[in-house]
């Protein structure tokens, strides 16, 4: 069985183009994340889903220079990327992250994966409900669904949001949704890139996680930070995320 992370990234993002490859103490939002799932030990391979638009050709550089695997496909036909992508590199389980979540917690990536592989499910995700920060987002699913969900999605909305086919389709596709612990639901705490506030939260934390030299810090570690000083969550508090209302 081969398990694989593909990464959603591109440059032109609407909101806040070129996050991807913004960078805090030398690393890439990119190679944050990535770092952070070199952690989980069942992960075999690290693939970068990103578009054959021409302002995604400094991401593929940065791929190359980083020897990271990648794959170039539609811009707006994000499942359709995604599946290809993980056809190219004959993906069993697929473990799908957005490139703006780079404080994605290693454990909470292995508890999703682990959650898949010990039941029959077909996708298992922490962010169908919203318990967790925002940016926490895992989803787990196997290659068998998204080919079958590539074939049944059939509106633009369905082809821009990889799982949402799968979401929509209970019946088809068996789920399993993970909720909070009580110490990690906090489902308003932004720690995803969207906008320049929270670029600003996120440097805050990467620089206090590395005078501590933690580069392993854990969403707990986060979120005991951000009660001790309360105020760095009004930094990105304001920011409107995607299906806020």
């Amino acid at each position: 069985m081969k398990i694989g992370a593909i990464i959603e990234a591109r440059m032109s993002s609407t909101r806040l183009p070129g996050k991807v490859l913004f960078s805090v103490k030398d690393k890439t939002m990119l190679e944050l994340i990535i770092n952070r799932i070199k952690l989980v030990r069942k992960i075999d391979k690290k693939i970068i889903a990103t578009t054959t638009n021409l302002n995604d050709d400094k991401l593929v550089k940065w791929c190359k220079s980083k020897k990271i695997s990648f794959y170039r496909g539609s811009e707006h036909n994000v499942l359709n990327r995604v599946y290809l992508a993980a056809k190219k590199y004959k993906l069993d389980v697929i473990v799908l992250i957005t490139g703006d979540c780079p404080l994605v917690d290693h454990n909470i990536i292995s508890q999703v994966l682990l959650t898949y592989l010990n039941n029959k499910a077909d996708y298992v995700s922490n962010a169908h409900i919203r318990t967790y920060p925002d940016g926490m987002d895992v989803q787990v699913f196997n290659f068998k669904s998204l080919k079958k969900s590539h074939s049944l999605a059939k509106s633009n909305l369905e082809k821009e949001h990889v799982t949402l086919n799968m979401r929509r389709n209970p019946k088809i596709f068996k789920p399993i949704y993970i909720m909070a612990p009580e110490n990690l639901h906090l489902p308003y705490l932004g720690l995803t890139l969207d906008e320049t506030k929270d670029f600003i939260l996120i440097k805050k934390i990467i620089d206090y996680f590395h005078t501590k030299k933690n580069k392993k810090f854990t969403c707990a570690d986060i979120i005991n930070f951000l009660k001790k000083n309360p105020k760095l969550m009004q930094i990105n508090s304001s920011v409107k995320r995607k299906g806020d209302t």
